[in-house]
């Protein structure tokens, strides 16, 4: 009924199994009494042949019998590509259904190791923080007992002090003379001994409990957990210093001690985190230090490097948390920087210059004939291999310099070529 379709034949669907086009002839839209039996190639659409007089007479033109073999073995071409891809496309869809399918029972089942795994670590959790509350516990009760003992003791040596206080100070004021001398003795030793009774001036313990929840703290029904108790406090006063640059040290040579921290009984921390501060200054000249570098090594004990650039005495100061440790301060000796050796470590100038007569050697030993060199046999050291420059018979020692450096250079370079 639509204005653009009311001109088209409508037929019913029952009725088109016996209405096909198949085989009947089709007529031009431009000349209705014309068949359409050609096919223009350039505008790619069947024609008549008045089309191809009028608007297509210069196109070329074919039988539809003839294009039909050009164009359908394309279209069949085409048509298998897409019958390929139709395949393919099937068997993606079926492996994305399988793909999504093996995502959910793998997700479930994750599901279920994530539930057991929390379920499982919640309660190493739960049993990690009653170990705790049970260490802290028995760690309070422990410091109360110490404080109930040593209270216990003042208390008992107050009593004996005021008892003896108390006896002494009647004595004095209501005992005659004689009373007195008669009973000196016995209550001198009695106060003298209660005098000489040694005693804490402090409590025997602290209150130095602390929770470290970084810490590791091992594992608990499989898994690793973390949290401990810490119930050691640092005592500088007890932190000692250890190493090979304590005492000397080389110019421009990386040196250094290492720092072990320890508690107010004197046992090594275990464990790092310590304010730990070091300064190296030198003694005669004001603007001159050196920036030493602290490494934490995590149990209890530090490395502390430094590399002077001059040499003399430098005071060095190590401090845990603002305090001297133990040997702080301390005087350091920083030695020039180590002289190599220039000369030759020789066992005597005659073998080591070629027999080269004016060749000279810091041992200042002579051979007869002329020879202004040491030889094997001379009083220095016979026989003994020794450096060139200086004399030392050590050849890992340091160069002293020596008569040598004061000898023909051209003689001592010959000696050192050699």
């Amino acid at each position: 009924r639509q204005k653009k379709t009311a001109s088209h034949a409508v037929t019913e669907l029952e009725n088109t199994k016996d209405c096909s086009q198949a085989g009947k002839p089709l007529f031009c839209p431009s000349h209705p009494t014309e068949e359409l039996r050609l096919f223009c190639e350039q505008c790619d659409q069947p024609v008549c042949r008045d089309c191809v007089v009028d608007r297509h007479q210069q196109h070329p033109c074919d039988f539809t019998g003839n294009a039909i073999h050009r164009h359908g073995d394309a279209l069949r071409e085409l048509l298998k590509s897409t019958q390929q891809h139709m395949v393919t496309l099937e068997g993606l869809l079926s492996q994305i259904d399988d793909m999504g399918s093996a995502i959910r029972s793998c997700a479930d089942a994750v599901a279920a190791e994530i539930c057991l795994f929390a379920t499982g670590y919640v309660k190493a959790i739960e049993e990690h923080r009653d170990q705790l509350l049970k260490q802290l516990e028995d760690l309070k009760v422990q410091k109360e007992n110490m404080l109930l003992l040593q209270k216990a003791q003042l208390q008992q040596l107050l009593l004996d002090m005021r008892t003896g206080v108390e006896f002494t100070e009647r004595l004095l004021m209501s005992g005659s003379d004689l009373e007195i001398l008669i009973t000196k003795g016995v209550v001198g030793s009695r106060l003298a001994k209660l005098n000489s009774v040694a005693y804490n001036t402090q409590p025997s313990v602290d209150d130095g409990i602390q929770f470290s929840p970084q810490e590791r703290a091992g594992q608990c029904c499989g898994y690793e957990v973390f949290g401990v108790i810490l119930n050691k406090v640092v005592d500088p006063a007890r932190c000692t210093l250890h190493g090979e640059g304590l005492q000397s040290a080389r110019q421009n040579k990386l040196t250094g001690f290492t720092l072990l921290c320890n508690d107010a009984t004197g046992e090594q921390m275990g464990r790092g985190g310590e304010a730990v501060r070091v300064t190296i200054t030198h003694k005669d000249k004001r603007d001159c230090a050196v920036m030493p570098t602290v490494c934490d090594n995590g149990d209890g004990t530090y490395r502390i490097s430094y590399s002077p650039e001059e040499p003399g005495l430098y005071a060095v100061c190590v401090y845990v948390k603002g305090q001297h440790v133990q040997g702080s301060p301390f005087t350091l000796m920083v030695k020039n920087k180590f002289r190599e050796h220039p000369g030759v470590f020789h066992c005597c100038t005659f073998c080591s210059s070629g027999g080269q007569k004016a060749a000279r050697c810091a041992c200042g030993g002579t051979m007869p004939g002329g020879y202004q060199g040491c030889g094997h046999g001379h009083k220095g050291h016979p026989g003994c291999h020794h450096w060139s420059c200086c004399g030392q018979v050590k050849e890992s020692s340091e160069c002293l310099g020596g008569p040598a450096s004061n000898n023909s250079q051209r003689s001592f370079l010959r000696t050192v070529t050699l």
